[in-house]
Formats: C-alpha cells, structure tokens, sequence
C-alpha cells in the first residue's frame, strides 16, 4: 500500500572498478523498483571511475550523479549524495559493497507494517575478495547501551531524508565513524518503538586488505572517531561519562557518579553453610571501591544453632556496615527472602548479592550503579565466572535451552564471544540476581519476585515484568566477579531438587511461553538450543512465507 521512493545514497573515491559494477549492478536488480541511486564522486582520478560512472547514469535514469572538483571525504561526498535525493526514506551503501535483490523490498514491507518508522536496520554479512559470502551478523532488535559501544546497525541501514536533514546530515570531523555518529543523532530522543530491526540479511559488507570489515584496528582512525562519535552523543544528551577503547575496536561508557554516590544496600541472603561467605563479605567491604556501601545478610535462624556459625555471624556483625537479618527456620525461598529483605531496608539502590561471589575487579559496583542511575534503567547484571575461569553469567536469553540460558556460558575469559558481545555493555531481556543492582523504584513497579517461585527462573520472572512495566535491563562486562553458582543450597536441576525445578520450570512456560521464545535482544535467525549458532530450520521467515495469521 505504501511504496514511498527510497534514495539509495553511494559516495565514490577511487574505486575499482569491478567493485563499483558490482555495487550498482546490486541497486540495479532490486525488486522494488522505486528507487533513486545518488552518487557523489569525491573527485577519483581513476578514467574507469568517470567512465563507469557515466555508462549507469546513462543507462538508467534513477541514477543522479554529482562529481565533486575537490576530494572532501566521506562524510562531504555522503552529503552530496544526499542533496540529490528526493525519497521519503535514504538507504546508505559503500562504493565496494552490495545490497541483497531483496532489500529495499524489505525495508517497505517493514514501512508498511510500521508506517511511523523513522529508522531501520538489517542484519549483514561479509564479502571476500573472492565474492564469497561469510561471518553473519545477525543483531538484536534496538540495543540502547550496545549502539554506544558498537556500530552494529551500521549495515544496511535506512531512515527519513528529514530526519537525517534535521540533524545536519554527516558530520566531517567523524569521518570513519559518520555513520555511526548519524546513526546517534538519527535515534537520540525517538521513541524506541520508531526503530525497527529487519531480522534478514539485507547487506554484503566487502572485506578487502584495506577494510574495516575484516577489524576494526585496520583503520585504527576509525575507531579514534568512534569515541568522539559516542562521547559528543553523550555530551548532547547532558550525560557525564568517560569513554574508552575496549578490545582495540569498540567503545566502553564509564558513566560518572554523582558526589555523594548513593546508598547501596547490599543484600545477602545466607546459611553460612561454606567457606567462601567470609570471603565474598571481605571482598564486598574491603575490595570494592564504591564508596557507601550497607550489607544486609538475611540468614535462617535454624542456621545460627551451631556454636561455630553463632560466633561466625556475632563477629561478622562487629562491622557497622552490616546488619545480621533472621527470620524463623523454614524452607528456603529465594524471592520470599530477597522480598523481605527489600521490605525491611530504606535505600533507593540495592544490590542483590548471592554468598558464594567474590569480587575481582575493585570498581564493579561503580560501574553497576552508575548504568542504573540511566534514565529509564531498572536492573543490571554483571559478568560472572566459573572458578576455572569461564563464562558463567554473561546475562540471560529468554527461550534458550528451552525457558532462559546464560549468554556465552563456558566462553574462556577474555574471549569475545558472539561479535564482541561478552565485552561489550548492552541491553538484554534479563540478568541473573545471583549479582544484580536494581533501582528500589523498578522493583516495586515490577511487584518484587513472584514467591511462588521458590528456586529457580525467579529472576527470568521478574526481569520479563520489569520490561513489561518500561524499564530497562543492562548487563556491563565491566563488572566482573567470580560465582561458585549454586554452592550454598546445590544447583537448581541437581536430583535433590529435580522435581522441584521442574515444576517452575513448567510454571514460567505456561505463563511466558510466547515472550520466552521472541527475546528482542537475540537474533531470531539463532538457535535456542545452541545459544549464538544458526537456527534449523529457520525460526525467522520471509514475509512471502507467512501464514495468514502471521
């Protein structure tokens, strides 16, 4: 119903020539057809650039070209390009890379199911130098922390000529990072419900020598100009951060705390039923570099009657910075405790902590409180790891090993994981509460853990309500903290507890089953039962291939 023109916005500069054939011949088989191709020339001296430039405008008269008499850079050319263009909507393509046959189709059928768009983006793969297809990108839906630490949108992206007119267009002082930096400015302030992610790989992003395709430290300047990009975007948004390099290709946001940092009330709750509370206390209190800090141990009074844990807990209360829960001996429930707990303090920020963590790095908790101090964040989980040095907790996907599963669970520490992910800060559907820092606000939004879930997905739970009442969830890599998991009470699915975790298990199917299995911050093209590998079969279809009722 809607075909709107969509100009398709292709700087040029020295390109060679069977790169630049292959670009246009790629905007020339689109199925849709109503398209406009802008081209700049940004002054290539090459005779086959001129050459072939002028055999497609010749050919095809949706083809606008402008060649610009002084060589100005990407950004100068981008704007030229787009002065010519008369479309609703711009598409951006490189001079050296391709779109799919099927991707300005695409981008209307999305306008159609979403007519106040304002902004899209397309999953994306690689080109080698010999044309061969690899390394797919397959995204999540809108990421506001992950879109400050990654271009991940980058390709293909499209949006309003207006819009990208309001905000004065490319910016020349980005240049290596110009479209991420339009990227930010295109999406600061829209309502996120005007972002829409095509799950389809729509872009073939060509990796030669010289490329950043094949990393981003090929052009270490680009990533120079990344950090300007997110740190002006910070800045315009009257947000006061530091960013930094991470990995040598991506950005980190350290966000400042405000002076006095808030109260945290950390919350433990505990049987002292093994070595590692002593531990997890000292690193609590006495290797963490946040400033004001309250721990709460809530403990089970049948856990006291042993002389050795009455004297354990009378000397861990000599510390004014804690305070010794009880409550009347029953059988453990996490969310009961943790939601009594919560009950009997008064601090606006509270970290729920499991007794068998134990810090690494002194200024987690920095980092925690500042992400939840954001506008609009509710929760924020940490990455935790095995003893052995492995992945534990890099978040939680919905859906994943049939109810919810740890992103990147056993990746080696330091490893990258999934396109940089298990470094890089990000929003998810849910984080563990075994390390969780919540704003006392969101939590009673959400109406506190469900009791009836005594053991286990308690947390998958909550943080599926907390999303449902508009908050955010951000997980940090900042964060790190090892997790013994489990070693106070046994793991969840150990055959003490089997029948138990079953039946949870079964609760949260019947009462999420379809959100469970549609996480936004997990590429529907991935599988489920082997977190971050392709889907067979595909669990995203084209749209010629929907039901009716689809």
């Amino acid at each position: 119903e809607y075909a709107p023109l969509i100009s398709v916005v292709l700087p040029v500069h020295e390109t060679p020539e069977h790169l630049l054939r292959a670009a246009f011949d790629s905007v020339v088989a689109q199925a849709y057809e109503n398209w406009e191709l802008c081209v700049a020339d940004d002054a290539s001296t090459a005779p086959h650039v001129t050459r072939t430039l002028d055999e497609y405008a010749a050919r095809d008269t949706r083809i606008k070209l402008v060649r610009l008499s002084e060589g100005g850079g990407t950004s100068v050319a981008s704007n030229a390009a787009l002065e010519l263009a008369t479309g609703d909507f711009v598409a951006l393509l490189d001079h050296d890379d391709e779109l799919r046959p099927n991707a300005l189709f695409m981008v209307v059928w999305a306008l159609n199911r979403d007519p106040d768009t304002v902004f899209l983006y397309s999953d994306e793969d690689k080109l080698d130098e010999r044309g061969r297809r690899y390394d797919p990108y397959f995204k999540p839906d809108w990421n506001p922390a992950l879109v400050l630490a990654q271009n991940y949108p980058c390709h293909l992206s499209a949006f309003r000529r207006d819009r990208a007119l309001e905000v004065g267009g490319f910016r020349p002082e980005f240049d290596g990072s110009q479209d991420w930096d339009l990227i930010l400015r295109l999406t600061h302030g829209i309502d996120p419900a005007r972002i829409v992610h095509i799950p389809h790989i729509l872009y073939h992003w060509r990796a030669i020598a010289t490329s950043t395709a094949r990393a981003g430290t090929v052009k270490p300047h680009t990533v120079a100009a990344g950090t300007r990009a997110v740190t002006d975007h910070l800045k315009a948004a009257g947000v006061d951060a530091d960013v930094s390099v991470v990995g040598n290709a991506f950005q980190r946001v350290r966000y400042t705390l405000p002076d006095p940092a808030p109260p945290v009330e950390v919350i433990i709750p505990t049987a002292f039923s093994h070595e590692h509370v002593e531990s997890c206390l000292r690193g609590l209190l006495d290797l963490t570099s946040y400033p004001n800090v309250h721990v709460t141990l809530v403990v089970n009074e049948g856990a006291t009657k042993t002389p050795a844990k009455a004297t354990l807990m009378e000397k861990i209360a000599e510390d004014r910075r804690v305070d010794v829960l009880t409550y009347p001996d029953r059988p453990f429930n996490y969310s009961w405790t943790n939601n009594m707990a919560i009950g009997k303090t008064a601090a606006e920020i509270i970290c729920l902590l499991n007794d068998d963590v134990l810090v690494i790095n002194r200024d987690w908790l920095d980092g925690m409180v500042g992400h939840v101090l954001q506008e609009g964040v509710g929760a924020v989980g940490a990455l935790l790891y095995y003893p052995n040095d492995t992945v534990q907790h890099g978040g939680v996907i919905l859906g994943g090993g049939g109810v919810a599963d740890h992103f990147h669970r056993n990746l080696p520490r330091g490893e990258p994981g999934y396109f940089a992910r298990a470094w890089l800060d990000q929003d998810l559907s849910c984080v563990t509460a075994g390390c969780m820092v919540l704003r006392r606000e969101a939590f009673t939004d959400a109406g506190g853990f469900d009791e009836t879930l005594a053991i286990a997905f308690n947390d998958v739970d909550f943080c599926i309500r907390l999303r449902q009442q508009g908050w955010r969830i951000v997980w940090t890599a900042a964060a790190e903290l090892y997790h013994q998991e489990s070693i106070s009470l046994g793991r969840h699915d150990s055959p003490e507890r089997a029948d138990e975790f079953e039946r949870e298990a079964r609760a949260l199917l019947d009462r999420w089953g379809k959100t469970l299995v549609s996480d936004p911050h997990y590429n529907p093209n991935l599988s489920l039962n082997h977190l971050n590998k392709l889907a067979f079969p595909p669990r995203q279809p084209y749209p010629w291939r929907l039901t009716d009722d689809e």
